[in-house]
């Protein structure tokens, strides 16, 4: 690796090494607690507020949470040579292959390094091999039902892959959520896992049921049989677990009623908010699992006797002196701190967006007229549309020319006259998806600028440029007063490209002091301003808007999806753009 000297240290990169080690460490054999101490370092840097160098620089990591000397000092020694000794070591003890090995479900380092072991293999068409010639079934513990078991997940993954988009799951997740959710002897039901808490990819579906021993077999009969279960994994009394047409395993539990509250944010997650919410109850002499919350015995362990009153979540979260903790900041990320202060937090909820920004029509990319995308916006009972087609540059996606900028405002000029003289109390906001050119300058002149509502500035090229050129680049398109808003920092497509190099910290900050939003794009391709920001979004005030980048009319609801992201960045509906009414939202544009 190059030294820091050469390419100053990020806050990602950092926690990417630390969680390399983690992972290294389990795959190594390597005592479960050391590995999780590395890991709980690198999520908390990948939430900081700053940057990490300052620590480096002052030789105050261990001032941070959770650092103790070693770790610092493997930070300093990344910081200094470019290198983890204790890095290095694990990368020569343990081949890349194995990595790919945890894609598989099911496959956790305890069982890779079992494998690994007993035959020296460390390719998945290795692995696949063993398990076609019964060697892995003849291993202590596993046998042929987990070797039938380990060649299903291979087979998928290599169709479908690990994970998937957030729209994806949901789709899955709705459709068999509907199926179960009126069945006889349901009591309670909710979608649980990752998806409950908005996280932007999924790798399995956790759904949760309430229901007595005696209805459980006939639940999991609809649910084995639902059309869209190409394959039953596993089938016992609490717990089903398929596969999917479209690659996905989805489980579902069933617990006793009494149970359910526990089980639901046991099963919800995330891991460290659970480990911290035990840690709470531990220290008011309480014990959590997923049966309960209940008093501790003489000797310091679970008093199932005794359990604590707590008939929902939020009894819960009250019986260990917090206020109810809303699903998606459920990541160990301050949220223990703040609702040991507050009883709840102003998250943005869906129905309080009132109009649509960021949406294109077939003046550029997008599949349907203006008029065809603002009456689709009136039928979800939006109140305005912002309409941003793609700028001159931006040639591949039919980007408009100064004229054709012209002819389109006539057109919205048109329709706004009509839609008054209707009384349909709906407007259409001239804007436009400028690209931020490669010295940070938008697209038009001034003078067309300046008849736009409103400007998104987007990067759509040159995404690799290195950071420092990047981040002058933003910096430059910010400062323009025409740029309102800025599109889709990073650039990312999810599970298909990585973002561009930028510090999010500082662009946050840069947007936030010029008052210029950052927009939470909402297409599920993107889900771009990062959630893990959202701290430092809070702290600096920085405005967003939720913006589903619809190319068509369908692509309009989702900004479901960007409504979580948003509430997972801790964003409340006074620092969304689109809860203004048309009136308001026109005087923040002008500045």
């Amino acid at each position: 690796m190059t030294p820091a000297s050469d390419s100053p240290l990020t806050n990602n990169l950092v926690a990417e090494k630390l969680n390399e080690i983690s992972t290294l460490m389990r795959l190594a054999g390597e005592n479960d607690f050391k590995a999780i101490a590395f890991e709980r370092v690198a999520r908390m840097i990948e939430g900081l507020d700053h940057d990490i160098n300052e620590h480096i620089a002052n030789r105050t990591l261990t001032d941070l949470k959770g650092v103790g000397k070693s770790i610092a000092d493997d930070i300093y020694a990344l910081a200094g040579t470019g290198e983890i000794p204790v890095l290095t070591a694990l990368k020569e003890r343990v081949p890349a292959g194995l990595i790919t090995w945890l894609d598989i479900s099911g496959m956790g380092p305890k069982k890779i390094y079992k494998i690994h072991q007993e035959f020296g293999i460390t390719e998945i068409d290795e692995l696949k091999a063993k398990c076609e010639d019964g060697s892995v079934a003849a291993l202590p513990g596993m046998g042929e039902k987990t070797a039938q078991k380990i060649l299903k997940s291979i087979e998928w993954m290599q169709q479908f892959g690990e994970r998937c988009r957030l729209d994806e799951a949901t789709e899955i997740a709705e459709a068999i959520f509907d199926e179960l959710k009126g069945l006889e002897g349901v009591q309670q039901i909710s979608v649980a896992g990752s998806l409950r808490r908005s996280l932007e990819t999924i790798g399995d579906i956790d759904i949760l049921i309430a229901a007595d021993e005696q209805d459980a077999s006939a639940i999991f009969d609809t649910f084995t049989s639902h059309e869209l279960v190409t394959e039953i994994l596993g089938r016992g009394d609490t717990k089903s677990s398929v596969r999917t047409t479209r690659g996905r395993q989805v489980d579902v539990r069933i617990v006793k009623p009494e149970q359910f509250a526990a089980a639901l944010m046991y099963f919800t997650g995330s891991k460290e908010h659970n480990v911290g919410m035990r840690q709470r109850a531990r220290d008011r002499k309480l014990t959590l699992n997923e049966y309960g919350l209940f008093h501790m015995d003489a000797e310091g362990g679970t008093d199932f006797d005794r359990p604590v009153d707590a008939a929902s979540e939020a009894d819960i979260y009250k019986k260990l002196d917090l206020g109810f903790v809303p699903p998606e900041l459920r990541e160990d990320r301050g949220e223990f701190d703040w609702f040991a202060k507050h009883d709840r937090a102003d998250l943005l909820e869906e129905g309080e967006l009132r109009g649509i920004l960021h949406a294109h029509s077939t003046y550029s990319d997008g599949k349907r007229s203006i008029r065809e995308m603002a009456e689709a916006c009136m039928d979800l009972g939006y109140e305005y549309l912002g309409l941003t087609d793609h700028s001159r540059t931006a040639a591949y996606a039919g980007g408009l020319s100064i004229e054709c900028v012209q002819q389109q405002w006539k057109e919205i000029d048109a329709l706004n006259n009509e839609f008054e003289k209707d009384g349909k109390g709906f407007v259409i906001l001239k804007g436009i998806e400028s690209d931020i050119l490669g010295d940070g300058s938008l697209d038009y002149p001034d003078d067309i600028l300046k008849g736009f509502d409103f400007v998104i500035a987007s990067v759509h090229s040159a995404l690799e440029l290195p950071r420092g050129k990047m981040m002058d680049r933003f910096r430059r398109a910010i400062e323009n007063p025409y740029t309102r808003i800025v599109g889709h920092p990073t650039g990312r497509l999810l599970l298909r490209r990585g973002g561009s190099d930028i510090d999010l910290n500082e662009l946050i900050q840069l947007a936030a002091d010029n008052n210029t939003a950052i927009e939470i794009n909402a297409n599920p391709w993107r889900l771009d301003l990062d959630w893990r920001y959202g701290l430092k979004a809070r702290d600096c005030g920085l405005m967003t808007a939720i913006c589903p980048d619809a190319h068509d009319t369908e692509g309009l609801t989702d900004v479901r999806y960007g409504t979580g992201i948003a509430r997972k960045g801790w964003f409340g509906r006074e620092r969304v753009l689109n809860t203004m009414g048309v009136e308001q939202l026109k005087k923040w544009f002008a500045g």
